[in-house]
């Protein structure tokens, strides 16, 4: 990297800032920051967005107590308690609850017909493969065909007989008394970033307080209903008890540990987690089979039971925040960008009629800097027929005399150079301005005359192999600018030149100032001023052809090598001795 390079690393860049004074657009612009910084506070202790957070790590246990008595068919009375009804097991974070029974009484090791199910009643025996089996079968075929009932015969299977022949479960449920149980659920929680202990059971629940809490009374009681946690999560309990399902135990901890602001207690919700609607499901509801075996007579024999009952899952989560000044921070600064809604909205507000036109082309003005690419550059074209300055792209191939303008505008007067030049000018107040100012140099008007191109309008202009260069004074025919008086005065007259030069550089040699070079740049630089005021920003004035000639006739190069039409930006007498037109 050179040392430029290096240099340039070394250098800040700021944005630019226009500054308007206005009571109505300060006014605006404090109460919208007062707006969004009241919402940035209002949004930070909402969501605690101040605080350092951790999710919960959690553990369930459940205790189920209740009692209920049904009547069985073919058994008569039946006392249920908590190890009848709860299943043979408990998953992890979550409990069983039998509601309704499907039980099949005296099963032993044997051969009976096969429940009769749809493609599997038979004839005769050559309809029943000997050692035949399918998923929904109850045994394996033993090859005999048997009569079912009157009307029916099925296949005989080796399996527990008498086969399970019921399959719909009981209406009402058989254990509706269910809805009257209650759960006792115990979670102890943990936020290892903070080591931090909880449990729902908090220090101040005593066993005479658990005795005697209801959820009706205290939202923290931690024994349920199930009745209530089956109606919370809106269902019924006795249409639920029919076939089943799952309830959905939701235990949710928002924890602030922060010193003057400590909470963390549970919050319980409910909902049902399977679908409901039996006629919209293959297999509705939730239900599982279990046995119970004795031996009789040195027989053994079982009773099977389908059980149909809810599963409740208790499902916990939650977070613990504390106050964190890395957290603020990152907050703060996330939230800075929001300020820039008030620029864009005063910007907006300024850009269009709800607010004044004139201060807002103005401000643009002032706020927007446009620059135009160096391939598609703009010119600035003014006639001395016409009172404007037209605006054109340059081209190429086309002649700049016969380019369309993209716009036209009013020419833009420069009171210091307008008060500059009378001040010049005023020792030759007295001058005939009607006759011919006296020059230093007397162009050879023995020289050929030059060949009239076919744009110029004036016969003053000269060929040239650049279409940028074909510019005439005029857009429509008639005398050449270059015969104006003035044009002597302002643009040719070399005690104005020089006196321009040494206001420009008091300091300057005479010599510097007397140089032909000097004094015919100069000169560009008077016409730019007298003919187009202060041209419009990123445009580059174009002097015609005839100016041109005229000037270097005046003022020659002692070589005969001129630079040509170089576009660079001189909108000011103060700029007249930097570069070449």
């Amino acid at each position: 990297m050179g040392c430029s390079g290096v240099l340039g690393l070394c250098r800040y860049e700021t944005n630019k800032l226009v500054q308007i004074q206005s009571v109505r657009l300060g006014s605006l612009k404090w109460s919208l920051n007062g707006a969004i910084l009241l919402f940035i506070c209002i949004m930070m202790l909402w969501n605690r967005n101040y605080q350092e957070f951790d999710l919960v790590v959690s553990s369930v246990t459940t205790k189920v107590k209740g009692v209920a008595q049904t009547h069985l068919p073919g058994v008569g009375d039946v006392v249920w308690d908590v190890v009848d009804y709860s299943g043979p097991s408990q998953d992890k974070n979550s409990f069983f609850v039998v509601t309704n029974v499907i039980m099949t009484k005296n099963q032993k090791q044997g051969k009976c017909p096969e429940v009769p199910q749809k493609g599997r009643s038979c004839r005769t025996d050559k309809d029943c493969e000997k050692g035949a089996r399918t998923q929904q079968s109850h045994g394996i075929q033993t090859g005999s065909c048997l009569r079912f009932d009157v009307l029916r015969k099925t296949c005989e299977v080796s399996a527990w007989c008498p086969v399970e022949t019921k399959t719909s479960p009981p209406r009402p449920a058989l254990l509706a008394a269910a809805e009257n149980f209650t759960v006792l659920i115990k979670n102890n929680i943990r936020f290892p970033a903070f080591n931090f202990i909880r449990r729902n059971i908090l220090p101040a629940m005593n066993d005479a307080y658990l005795r005697s809490c209801h959820r009706a009374n205290d939202a923290l009681c931690p024994i349920f209903r199930l009745g209530d946690v089956v109606r919370d999560a809106g269902e019924k309990f006795s249409d639920m008890a029919v076939e089943g399902g799952v309830i959905g135990i939701l235990i949710k901890w928002d924890c602030n540990l922060d010193r003057l602001m400590q909470r963390c207690l549970p919050k319980y919700s409910f909902r049902r987690l399977d679908e409901k609607e039996s006629n919209r499901t293959l297999y509705p509801g939730l239900n599982f089979r279990y046995a119970k075996y004795n031996t009789v007579n040195g027989v053994e024999e079982r009773t099977l039971y389908k059980a149909f009952g809810i599963r409740f899952d208790v499902m916990v989560f939650g977070q613990a925040g504390r106050f964190s000044f890395i957290q603020l921070i990152i907050y703060i600064g996330s939230t800075l960008s929001y300020y820039a809604l008030t620029t864009i909205l005063i910007d907006w507000l300024i850009g269009t009629s709800c607010y004044s036109a004139e201060v807002g082309q103005n401000y643009s003005e002032k706020k927007v800097e446009s620059v135009q690419d160096k391939q598609k550059c703009m010119l600035c074209v003014s006639y001395v027929d016409e009172n404007n300055i037209r605006l054109v792209k340059r081209s190429q191939k086309k002649s700049l005399q016969d380019i369309k303008p993209t716009c036209v505008q009013q020419r833009k007067e420069v009171a210091g150079h307008l008060r500059a030049v009378l001040s010049l000018l005023q020792p030759d107040a007295g001058v005939d301005h009607d006759a011919q100012p006296p020059l230093d140099h007397k162009p050879d008007r023995n020289a050929k005359p030059r060949r009239r191109p076919s744009w110029c309008k004036c016969d003053g202009c000269a060929p040239s192999s650049l279409p940028q260069e074909e510019l005439c004074c005029r857009r429509s025919g008639g005398p050449c600018i270059t015969s104006s008086p003035l044009f002597e005065q302002l643009v040719l007259r070399r005690s104005l030149l020089e006196a321009v030069l040494l206001y420009q550089d008091p300091l300057s040699p005479a010599a510097a100032r007397g140089r032909t070079s000097a004094l015919r740049h100069c000169a560009y630089r008077q016409y730019i001023s007298w003919r187009f005021g202060a041209p419009p920003d990123d445009t580059h004035p174009a002097i015609p052809s005839c100016c041109v000639w005229r000037v270097r006739e005046e003022y020659p190069s002692p070589d005969g090598q001129y630079g040509g039409f170089r576009p660079a930006r001189m909108t000011s007498m103060q700029a007249c001795t930097n570069g070449e037109l």
